[in-house]
């Protein structure tokens, strides 16, 4: 049994008429006449109870009719949904993203990609570090990562999609809890809450220090911005952040600026040889985004 007579069928079961079921699939009476009769040949029933007025359905007919309406309909919806993800409209992305952009980024790449992408859905890990999603992205568990440069994996790209001043996390009432930025070697006494060492955040803020002429008091080390924010909350030290993560506004918690502070970059990263029109869709969106609080264009 062909699709194509199927269709005929299922239009002279509707129609009861095999002239208004011909106009109906644009065709001549006698060759839709000529498939049903190859199609009962086939499959060894008759299907239609033929009268000089009018068609009727036999019970096999009756059968054929309801299974083949479901059948011809997942085929469409087959169809529909196929072409929708060659074209790059529907599908799931896996998307890492640090814990900074959180805050700056993510809610409104979120709620930009559910307007223009209505078909895409997209899973979502963050709280990551850039080695671990260059690790996701070779091992193919994350299809995009937005990360921190440098992207050290040979197979990777990355654009760079907006870029951030350093500012200082504080612990509300303390010596440093005053209006305008700080200068860099302001912070030389205090402690540090920092992210692991292996992080391109960790890296800046020491840089930051060093350049200053001192090398940070690393008190604790948290896995995470919301962890890292606690400690700083609890009074546990002062923290180097992007200017994105200020839109969280922590009781405890006092952002300044640093003069002359340098910029991190936010980059979306994904495999090279990674060619889904949807993937391509998001990259687009994401460098349309523009950036979160506090965070340069």
């Amino acid at each position: 049994m062909e699709l194509r007579q199927l269709n005929y069928f299922i239009a002279v079961a509707e129609e009861r008429h095999f002239g208004r079921a011909a106009k109906r699939l644009h065709m001549a009476q006698p060759p839709l006449s000529q498939q049903i009769r190859q199609l009962e040949e086939q499959l060894g029933v008759r299907l239609l109870d033929r009268t000089t007025r009018r068609v009727d359905l036999t019970a096999a007919g009756q059968v054929l009719l309801d299974r083949g309406r479901r059948i011809v309909g997942e085929i469409e919806a087959l169809e529909a949904d196929v072409h929708q993800v060659g074209q790059g409209t529907t599908g799931v992305l896996r998307v890492g993203f640090c814990g900074s952009a959180t805050y700056g980024t993510m809610p409104g790449l979120v709620r930009r990609a559910a307007q223009l992408l209505p078909g895409l859905s997209l899973a979502l890990q963050g709280e990551m570090l850039t080695p671990a999603m260059e690790e996701g992205l070779r091992g193919h568990t994350l299809d995009a990562a937005l990360l921190r440069p440098p992207v050290a994996s040979p197979g990777l790209e990355h654009r760079v999609v907006a870029r951030e001043p350093l500012v200082v996390a504080v612990p509300s009432g303390g010596p440093l809890d005053e209006d305008g930025p700080v200068a860099a070697h302001e912070l030389q006494d205090q402690d540090f809450v920092a992210c692991p060492p292996d992080s391109v955040l960790y890296r800046a803020g020491t840089d930051l220090c060093r350049r200053a002429g001192f090398q940070p008091r690393i008190a604790r080390v948290a896995g995470g911005t919301s962890a890292l924010l606690s400690f700083v909350a609890a009074g546990g030290g002062v923290a180097v952040v992007p200017a994105g993560v200020r839109a969280v506004q922590l009781a405890g918690v006092v952002y300044r600026g640093i003069e002359h502070a340098p910029e991190l970059e936010l980059a979306v990263a994904w495999r090279r040889e990674d060619r889904s029109a949807l993937l391509h869709r998001f990259l687009d969106l994401v460098a349309d985004l523009r950036p979160g609080p506090g965070a340069a264009p």
